[in-house]
């Protein structure tokens, strides 16, 4: 006979160890939000309010209407310019005001703006004399305005450049002690060049108060943004290097002037620098020498004409009656004014110095400088001579 246990224990059910609980994604506070942060509707209505993104105050928003509709006078008279020979090339931002302006609008008078040739709109709008803005594109000068005492970089040509400038200058900023932010204009294309991204991982590692602000207006030059990236968007391109981002509806006005306020204070406050994307349309052709015909058709540029930034805020500001038929009147007027000044004095003939072209390029000059400088110097002499 087999034997039985004196005692058979019933086997009790394995008790379940509490499921350890997610590591949190380092990477989702870096993340944009899925759709470009929008306040408006393209018809100017409202949107639910978010605390994310509080609303800026109305006397910002009027000033950014006003900044915006001369801006855009200002740069349909550059157009005109060009047309009239008194620029040598003009790339117009039209469509872009809510960015151009908001831009400006979001920093101190002591911040420092790194634009990119197509900047000028911004540039005035900060207060710069838009005859200096333009004596670059007049081709009588490097930068026609002071860079120091604007807190200005001169506007660039080469795409990113800006970007390693602008972390260094942030970066010696803070390291003495001051709260300087500096934003950075972009556009798509720049975000493919090197130098963005060496300026985007040196700010990241060295914590500098950058904004970079880039315009996708859908084209560099007339590279579409699906061979720019296969990102859900640019704005992702901060998360590699640990720099949180953002989108915007860059036509959206109310909308950008928040989402700049809310990365600006991050880039203040020592958090490092920040990546904002705002999706806009350049409505005019790249420059004045770009046949826009052979890489857009025209239904979609008429269809980004129905989310004017322009209207949209106007409408807005009208629905909560702090905009009527007087003050767009006045600020018309004043556009007006603004544009009459420019044309009547760029209808002047400058007086130039050809040897002024070597001025300023190095602090000290390069032997090949020097030598292309005395070229000149003799082709001169001996022009005046031929001419006694």
């Amino acid at each position: 006979m087999t034997s039985t246990p004196q005692a058979v224990r019933r086997a009790s059910p394995r008790k379940r160890r509490p499921a350890t609980p997610a590591a949190p994604d380092p990477s989702a506070v870096l993340l944009p939000q899925a759709e470009p942060v929008r306040l408006l509707n393209p018809d100017g209505s409202p949107l639910p309010a978010r605390a994310d993104y509080p609303e800026p105050p109305v006397a910002a928003l009027r000033e950014m209407y006003r900044r915006m509709v001369v801006g855009r006078r200002f740069d349909a008279q550059a157009t005109a310019l060009t047309k009239q020979g008194r620029l040598a090339v003009y790339p117009s931002s039209r469509g872009q005001e809510a960015c151009q302006v908001g831009g400006v609008l979001a920093l101190r008078d002591d911040d420092w703006v790194f634009p990119t040739y197509r900047e000028s709109m911004a540039l005035t709008a900060r207060g710069i004399d838009p005859v200096e803005v333009l004596t670059l594109l007049r081709g009588d000068w490097h930068c026609g305005y002071d860079p120091a005492v604007r807190r200005t970089a001169p506007q660039c040509t080469p795409l990113a450049t800006q970007c390693v400038h602008a972390a260094g200058l942030a970066y010696g900023e803070s390291y003495q002690g001051r709260d300087t932010v500096a934003l950075v204009y972009i556009g798509d294309g720049a975000t493919s060049e090197g130098d963005f991204h060496e300026g985007v991982n040196f700010a990241a590692v060295f914590k500098a108060p950058v904004v970079y602000f880039v315009q996708n207006n859908r084209y560099a030059i007339s590279v579409p943004l699906s061979r720019q990236t296969a990102a859900p968007s640019l704005a992702y391109k901060g998360v590699g290097y640990g720099v949180p981002s953002e989108q915007v509806d860059g036509n959206d006005p109310v909308a950008v002037l928040a989402v700049l306020h809310r990365a600006v204070a991050h880039a203040r406050a020592g958090k490092g620098p920040f990546l904002v994307e705002a999706h806009t349309y350049r409505m005019e052709p790249h420059t004045n020498a770009d046949d826009q015909t052979r890489y857009r058709d025209a239904d979609e540029v008429e269809a980004w004409r129905d989310r004017d930034p322009i209207a949209r805020l106007e409408s807005y500001l009208r629905a909560r009656d702090v905009l009527d038929d007087a003050a767009v009147a006045e600020v018309a007027e004043q556009a007006e004014a603004y544009a009459a000044r420019l044309r009547e004095r760029m209808n002047a003939q400058p007086t130039v110095d050809p040897l002024s072209l070597f001025e300023h390029v190095y602090a000290q000059p390069t032997p090949q400088l020097v030598e292309q400088r005395e070229q000149v110097r003799a082709e001169l002499a001996a022009a005046r001579e031929g001419d006694a």
